[in-house]
């Protein structure tokens, strides 16, 4: 039998990180962030990383692995990730995988692979994006590859420049890279709980949830992060409330505008993250009842204990 990963998945403000304090009190387990923007050090507000109090509680990885200033890979992260699975497997403990980033969830716990990287080539493609703008570079991407032009939203430029990226390093397109991606066989023995709520109960959750974040701080956060080098990293920059912030900071947009354009862009990005995962048959989805959840997910433990321990 594959060793035992459990997994909680679904859209931002949804409750994740809470549900997965709870289980980690029933069950001997240790938290891995499956976020593409906790991993960054000084990135706390805006990431909603857990408290002190929480990574107290019980232990977590993948959080505070990178300085704001670095590039993050998906091939970067899924290394780091399974590595830190093997070693709470080894200590005989059941990692808990927790976040909405379905491409760093794919990444970890299916056999994918990743093209090769080159700084110099992605760099020549970010200049041209910054000379250029998203919309052009997105046309030349749909011109090379319509399929994956198709999957990538036109102001997603670190996908697009990703994308080109491959093209121009292996001449094939980007989209021949996704025939697996199409395949549901994890590494793992993988049980996954999916949560989620009625659009209007999620939308009103994601509003308060940027109106206490700018409460809490998040734009004297963005900038300290300019000290620390977050407009020299190619992912960190980009996430969503940074990137929006460093608008308003640079003085092209208004404060108002930079906070709209957050709930905005967070409410589709969370639509984006249920489709993701919907087309994933491994999720056992949860709508507003996270002690379901929590059931499922603690019963799964003990049924894999149970099976381990009569063969």
């Amino acid at each position: 039998m594959k060793n035992l990963v459990l997994a909680i998945v679904g859209p931002t403000a949804v409750g994740k990180s809470e549900l997965a304090l709870e289980v980690a009190e029933e069950i001997p387990t240790e938290i891995v962030s499956i976020d593409s923007v906790q991993i960054y050090r000084q990135m706390d507000i805006g990431s909603a990383k857990p408290p002190a109090e929480a990574l107290a509680r019980v232990p977590h990885h993948m959080i505070d692995v990178a300085d704001p200033a670095e590039t993050m890979s998906v091939a970067e992260f899924r290394q780091m990730a399974r590595n830190a699975i093997a070693d709470i497997l080894q200590r005989q403990k059941v990692p808990l995988l927790v976040g909405g980033s379905g491409l760093y969830f794919r990444s970890v716990v299916d056999p994918l692979d990743f093209p090769a990287t080159d700084p110099h080539v992605r760099a020549i493609v970010q200049q041209q994006a910054d000379d250029e703008g998203a919309e052009t570079l997105h046309e030349r991407l749909k011109q090379l590859d319509p399929a994956a032009a198709l999957r990538i939203e036109p102001e997603n430029v670190r996908r697009t420049v990703r994308a080109l990226e491959v093209i121009e390093l292996t001449g094939r397109k980007f989209s021949e890279f996704r025939a697996a991606w199409d395949e549901y066989e994890s590494i793992y023995f993988l049980k996954v709980a999916g949560l989620t709520l009625p659009k209007e109960e999620l939308n009103r959750r994601i509003d308060e949830r940027v109106d206490e974040l700018i409460a809490s701080g998040l734009v004297n956060e963005v900038e300290t992060l300019i000290g620390a080098g977050l407009r020299d990293s190619l992912t960190s920059r980009q996430a969503l409330g940074y990137a929006q912030l460093l608008d308003h900071l640079e003085g092209k947009i208004s404060l108002e505008e930079a906070i709209a354009e957050i709930k905005r862009k967070t409410r589709r990005f969370a639509r984006r993250q249920l489709n993701w995962f919907k087309a994933d048959p491994r999720v056992r989805w949860f709508e507003g009842d996270s002690q379901s959840a929590k059931r499922f997910l603690v019963e799964e433990l003990v049924g894999a204990m149970s099976f381990k321990g009569n063969g």
